[in-house]
């Protein structure tokens, strides 16, 4: 009840973290919902994501995720130096369910008068479960109109490589529980090389989660991955935060 309040009287805001390059540029960020709850405080999505999706209210809430993320691409696209940003948006297995999937997309990429190219949908290996060819047909009609595509925590479900081969999928993403413990573990350094050379193999981009060190980051790129998320780069932080961070690092001396 309360989540569906939330959902209703604007209790919810999106939070941004930042995605950098090789050269430690900001390209894009991935929207994370975040909410304040009048009484409980901050309610960690760990809490209450679950319970959208036992509810059914994921579908009111990944909807209200995705306008808000895309209102938010329209006001960047006015500033010149975040105009190029991307944006990243989680989907849930019902939303991609909804047989005018396609059609809501669309729609709020239309209202907002966005490119559709600087919006990313992030599906995971759970998503795919069921109904992989109508999945993959959705993705194509929306990767038609320029939106783009990853698989995100690749590797920690039912990993197929029959997802990759059928699925046109634009960008792979390391799981930060293989980031985490890169340094010291030899199976998550391998894990990880694995998942670079398929998806460079495959023309796909790669990016790694969770990276909080620059001894991580090294190693990453030595494995060649040259995309990075995570603390070290910044938390998820609400838009104007963001912006500063963002613009602070587009002034800082090369």
């Amino acid at each position: 009840n309360d989540l569906r309040s939330a959902v209703e009287h604007q209790q919810l805001a999106l939070y941004y973290q930042p995605q950098v390059d090789g050269q430690g540029g900001i390209s894009g960020v991935e929207a994370l919902v975040r909410w304040s709850h009048p009484v409980r405080g901050r309610v960690s999505p760990a809490e209450f994501i679950p319970v959208a999706e036992e509810s059914g209210l994921i579908l009111a809430l990944g909807a209200w995720v995705l306008d808000a993320a895309c209102r938010q691409l329209a006001v960047w696209t006015d500033h010149p130096q975040l105009r190029r940003v991307t944006v990243a948006v989680n989907i849930s297995a019902r939303q991609i369910q909804q047989d005018d999937f396609v059609q809501q997309v669309r729609a709020v990429v239309r209202r907002h008068g966005i490119e559709a190219r600087r919006l990313k949908l992030e599906l995971t290996e759970s998503v795919l479960i069921s109904d992989i060819q109508g999945i993959a047909d959705k993705m194509v009609a929306l990767q038609l109109d320029g939106i783009r595509f990853a698989l995100d925590d690749f590797g920690t479900g039912f990993s197929s490589l029959s997802y990759l081969k059928r699925l046109p999928l634009d960008q792979l993403k390391i799981d930060s529980s293989f980031v985490r413990d890169i340094l010291i573990d030899p199976s998550d350094k391998a894990i990880a090389r694995m998942v670079i050379s398929l998806g460079h193999s495959l023309e796909l981009e790669v990016i790694a989660e969770g990276v909080e060190t620059e001894a991580q980051s090294s190693m990453l790129a030595s494995l060649g991955c040259h995309r990075y998320q995570g603390y070290l780069y910044g938390k998820a932080c609400a838009a104007p935060a963001f912006e500063a961070l963002a613009l602070g690092a587009a002034a800082a001396p090369a």
